[in-house]
């Protein structure tokens, strides 16, 4: 099961943003309505739009100062990101992001991401916070995606994948996208891993991403305050 299948349990629906354009940039940001009835949830996207708006401004411009400096070329830069809905529980919204920037290189690059918000604490969270500690879920949930990782590098890259020193390797919970879903809307009950490009490898092979169940190890490395909030599949 992909990682796309977490949305299932409910349908995203984004709230509408005019894309920004200007001869130097194109801007876009999105985020779900779910998110936008949350004051302080949006409040903080609001924020990070914000942010990441001045930088692609700021950017732009120094690039088209350097290109018009070095009579060379230049190339509108593009930044886009979007959330979506991963799945609402009672206690938890979890959202998921796609990220992608183009500032001229050889190609755009793209990224993921994703958060949950606690509505009874009324704050956000990393998924793996909600675990005991980096290493609980580096064993519960990373070692059996790594499983699956290096049987599916073979199948991308060949019989050579095993002997890669530069890729291939297991990542730590820090360097990938983790992303908490439900089948049900009820309980979290499935756990999506994205490793993006360059994170286990190359460009050309594309993100990995991976969905596990939680089962009674998963379950058993969740803090105790969240486990009710969990349920095995």
């Amino acid at each position: 099961m992909g990682v796309a299948m977490l949305a299932a349990a409910v349908a995203p629906s984004a709230i509408a943003q005019k894309p920004a354009a200007t001869a130097d940039y194109e801007f876009d940001y999105s985020y779900p309505v779910q998110a936008a009835r949350i004051a302080p949830l949006k409040a903080w996207l609001e924020a990070d739009k914000a942010k990441r708006r001045a930088w692609v401004v700021r950017a732009s411009a120094e690039a088209r100062r350097e290109a018009k400096a070095a009579r060379a070329p230049f190339r509108a830069y593009e930044l886009q990101q979007s959330w979506d809905v991963v799945t609402e529980t009672p206690r938890f919204l979890s959202l998921s992001s796609a990220s992608y920037s183009d500032t001229g290189g050889a190609h755009g690059n793209g990224s993921s991401g994703g958060l949950i918000w606690d509505k009874r604490a009324g704050r956000r969270m990393n998924a793996v916070s909600l675990f005991v500690s980096p290493a609980a879920f580096q064993s519960a949930v990373m070692t059996p995606w790594c499983r699956w990782m290096r049987a599916e590098r073979t199948r991308r890259v060949g019989a050579d994948a095993g002997n890669d020193t530069t890729f291939g390797q297991c990542p730590p919970a820090k360097d990938v996208t983790v992303l908490l879903g439900s089948s049900n809307g009820r309980a979290l009950n499935r756990i999506g891993v994205i490793a993006d490009q360059y994170v286990v490898g190359s460009y050309v092979e594309g993100p990995y991403e991976h969905t596990l169940p939680v089962t009674q190890a998963v379950l058993r490395a969740v803090k105790p305050e969240y486990r009710a909030a969990f349920a095995v599949r």
